[in-house]
């Protein structure tokens, strides 16, 4: 890979491949791509590829023994999804599947909620002002 031209790309463990595939696909607009063997499906549509990634809970998460838990957790990683329109992507996610836990907040940059899918992983919606975050800048 040319460093100049990194990318990257973001996997998603879930316990039931087909409704991550039906909440990421409603509430996001995401596409199918390829399927990759039984346990594994890319979704497209977004700015870097997502793949779901079958794991039940209970399994093994790493060599260290940590397993995997699919009840609501924090993680310093997550996704913010930019949309033009958070009223309308928050009434998208929400009526998939998604557990909305702080309603929409008003910022000078924009407007952010933050949610959870069914799996567990928070993530925020995030609708930016004509400045977007250059309103932050001193």
């Amino acid at each position: 890979m040319n460093a100049s031209a990194a990318s990257f790309i973001v996997n998603l463990d879930v316990p039931d491949l087909a409704a991550a595939e039906a909440f990421y696909t409603q509430a996001f607009g995401l596409h199918k791509g390829r399927r990759l063997g039984a346990g594994a499906r890319e979704l497209l549509g977004g700015p870097a590829p997502l793949y779901l990634l079958q794991n039940d809970a209970g399994g093994t998460a790493t060599e260290d023994g940590d397993v995997r838990d699919y009840e609501r957790h924090w993680t310093p990683v997550h996704l913010d999804w930019v949309v033009a329109d958070i009223d309308a992507a928050l009434a998208r996610a929400v009526a998939a599947g998604a557990i909305l836990e702080q309603a929409v907040r008003e910022h000078s940059w924009g407007r952010i909620a933050v949610l959870a899918d069914p799996f567990g992983h928070g993530f925020c919606l995030l609708q930016f002002s004509d400045a977007g975050y250059d309103a932050l800048l001193a």
